[in-house]
């Protein structure tokens, strides 16, 4: 595994990102909101409401800390051996288990420190009131859609190859 001196900057530069910005802005919605206050930033679309969840998503397996630990160990070894397994041109596929990586920092942190989770980036959406989610979160997501896509792009390439090179 080789990772050039500018890839190194980027990752670790996005880490920091993420990973600053996840808990600076739960810190400032904790010390300027009451747990459970709402305010309204887009009508009927965008609120912040600040949220301590004990769960994930839904709040399924709330007030279950040790099976998230657990996950997050698994997940963060998992992460780091297929990034040292991967190449170098596997730009869109390192970058997001980097994203995956910090999300998974940031829940983890609030995890250990305060045994839930602070999570305030509210949206309803066509009336479906969207589960509260935090920076950590959008970079969960983020990661696992470029890792989907890099997934899907190296199969429609060896399907290429396929119809390339017929047996």
């Amino acid at each position: 595994m080789k990772i050039s001196n500018r890839n190194k900057i980027l990752y670790l530069l996005t880490i920091l990102v993420v990973l600053g910005g996840d808990l600076l802005t739960k810190t400032i919605v904790n010390h300027q909101m009451k747990v459970g206050a709402s305010y309204e930033l887009i009508e009927n679309f965008f609120y912040f409401t600040n949220i301590h969840n004990t769960g994930a998503a839904w709040g399924i397996f709330a007030g279950h800390i040790e099976f998230f630990y657990v996950i997050t160990i698994i997940a963060a070894i998992a992460i780091i051996y297929y990034f040292l397994h991967s190449n170098e041109d596997q730009a869109i596929f390192r970058y997001g288990l980097v994203l995956v990586f910090a999300g998974l920092l940031g829940n983890l942190y609030d995890r250990v420190i305060f045994k839930y989770v602070r999570d305030f980036i509210d949206f309803i959406i066509f009336g479906y009131d969207f589960p509260i989610f935090n920076v950590a979160d959008m970079g969960v997501v983020i990661g696992m859609f470029l890792i989907i896509i890099d997934l899907l792009i190296g199969e429609y390439k060896q399907w290429k190859f396929n119809q390339s090179h017929p047996q």
